[in-house]
């Protein structure tokens, strides 16, 4: 497959936002693109980012919006969030290109957990619900949410919510909760069924899950809803058992879930199977035979207005720490060949060592390429001494060294800790 696929992610500042950028960017047919009404997190991460979008109630957004697509050849759009995938799916034969959504009726009624109940209420996964009389404690969510905003338990009819008409009040369930990543491909048929258990959650989001073996009953769920429903691409569901043991069906959504990374794990990109689906392609899905847990935190990208095409960067401590590789220091040393930026080794590993700082870069399996000279200097010339101050940047894991060079040259200087600020996570 030749062809070059423009994909926009909208909107690309949300946890799952970083899923597709992470499942699509190394794709050597997928050009990414990312786009946001709202400043977050997406241009941290989006080499090729639009910011200022309106929001989709803003009566020009679709004039707006067809702008870009043709201003970057955008094939396919990949919307984020559950009103946008609903608005986009409405509105798909006014935009230019692509949607990778469900079609107008399921994304609507995906977007309102009563009409989801309503439609699979005469099957055993749906959970009981209750409009005027309540079997306590029951569980409160509103009908059209997302994470756990707005959802609990209520014990007594104190605890329900006033403008109850936007909630749905069903059964209280007690049990495990799984999310089941799908896949539907241009045909209508399910390629993939991927349950997950969701063991720890933090803001309503799944932040530490478990590959979880498909069973019968889940499969049947799955089945079903996608019988009644036409979805094309990713989708998933959320079920949890009730007090009998068996699984009841919590919300459905036709968008990527941020977690998805599992099933990715696994050896399923159901990102880059959606974009081929949504372009006609036929698909196939398979994926490797192990358990998988994974764990999530938040993690830190920075942006900063420092430019430099000059790098002066230490060996011992810096790049080679405790006996191996900095894989953080590498990172960074291959990024700089990637922009064109000079890097130079200034060391005094010839005076310490038996062997050279050549011969260690050689056991470490550093290439020598990565540096445009390697400067060795002895234990009475300050490093400052050999570096050009003229958009240069120092790294060091000695403190003295640092701030005298920083005194002497002002030019900025990094702990091995600080070279995470120097790293470019857009793709």
């Amino acid at each position: 497959m030749s062809k070059e696929i423009n994909v926009l992610i909208f909107p690309a500042g949300e946890i799952n936002a970083v899923e597709l950028c992470d499942a699509l960017s190394t794709c050597v047919n997928i050009r990414l693109y990312g786009a946001s009404s709202v400043e977050r997190h997406g241009v941290f991460i989006f080499k090729n980012y639009i910011s200022g979008l309106p929001h989709i109630s803003d009566s020009g957004f679709i004039r707006h919006f067809n702008s870009i697509i043709a201003e970057h050849r955008i094939d396919a759009v990949f919307p984020t969030h559950d009103d946008v995938a609903e608005f986009l799916s409405a509105n798909r034969k006014k935009l230019d290109a692509i949607v990778i959504a469900a079609e107008k009726e399921t994304a609507a009624i995906c977007r309102d957990k009563k009409r989801i109940y309503e439609m699979f209420g005469d099957y055993g996964f749906c959970p009981e619900t209750y409009s005027e009389t309540y079997d306590f404690p029951v569980f409160v969510k509103p009908r059209k949410g997302q994470g756990s905003a707005g959802a609990g338990i209520a014990e007594r009819a104190s605890d329900l919510p006033m403008d109850i008409e936007n909630y749905v009040v069903c059964e209280y369930l007690p049990g495990e909760e799984y999310t089941v990543d799908c896949f539907t491909d241009k045909n209508g048929a399910l390629q993939a069924i991927l349950p997950r258990s969701r063991q720890r959650v933090f803001g309503g989001v799944s932040v530490r899950g478990r590959s979880e073996p498909l069973t019968d009953e889940i499969q049947h769920i799955a089945d079903t809803i996608n019988s009644r429903l036409k979805f094309l691409g990713l989708w998933y569901f959320q079920i949890k058992r009730g007090s009998e043991g068996m699984f009841k069906l919590l919300e459905i959504s036709t968008r990527c879930a941020g977690t998805m990374c599992l099933s990715r794990a696994q050896g399923c990109n159901l990102p880059l199977l959606s974009v081929y689906a949504a372009m006609g392609y036929e698909t196939a899905v398979f994926k490797n035979d192990f358990n998988i847990t994974v764990d999530r935190t938040l993690i830190s990208r920075y942006k900063t207005d420092l430019m430099y095409e000059n790098v002066y960067i230490d060996l011992d401590d810096t790049i080679i720490v405790g006996g191996k590789v900095n894989l953080q220091a590498v990172q960074f040393l291959y990024q700089c060949s990637n922009e064109g930026k000079r890097v130079f080794l200034i060391t005094r590993h010839n005076n310490c060592h038996s062997d050279s700082a050549e011969d260690t870069l050689g056991y470490y399996r550093i290439s020598h390429d990565l540096f445009e000279e390697i400067l060795h200097i002895d234990a009475q010339t300050p490093k400052a001494a050999v570096i050009s101050p003229q958009s240069s940047i120092f790294i060091d894991n000695a403190f003295a060294e640092r701030r005298a060079v920083h005194e002497t040259l002002s030019v900025p200087v990094f702990d091995v800790d600080g070279i995470e600020v120097l790293l470019d996570w857009r793709k």
